[in-house]
């Protein structure tokens, strides 16, 4: 929450990473252990992207949140829950992302319209 309240992007990319490697290394599961250890060179210039919108946007408290009840699932061993949240934490991302592709890359671009 540190991270996310100083609005300092490496910290929070950084928190961010450590976070799911160790979930990935808990649950034992080298494919999300590898993704993890990917993501910085895969899909850091995405987060980068769009990082001011994110910060900036109605859904930015949700972003430290989600983590802690997550957190909570997992030391509370409710793994229903946990996937719930997780998976509701990757679309909030996704729908993050997607609204600033609309906002900020698409409005400018001219559809083609069929002749």
């Amino acid at each position: 929450m540190q991270a996310v309240d100083s609005g300092d992007f490496n910290a929070m990319s950084e928190t961010n990473k450590a976070l799911h490697m160790a979930i990935a290394h808990a649950a034992n599961n080298p494919y999300f252990v590898g993704y993890y250890e990917r993501l910085p060179g895969e899909g850091q210039p995405l987060l980068h992207l769009h990082f001011d919108f994110t910060v900036s946007s109605p859904t930015a408290t949700k972003l430290g949140r989600d983590h802690a009840d997550m957190i909570d699932a997992i030391a509370r061993k409710h793994a229903d829950a946990a996937e719930k949240l997780a998976h509701e934490h990757t679309m909030l991302f996704q729908k993050r992302f997607l609204d600033y592709m609309r906002q900020n890359m698409t409005e400018s671009m001219a559809l083609l319209q069929p002749e």
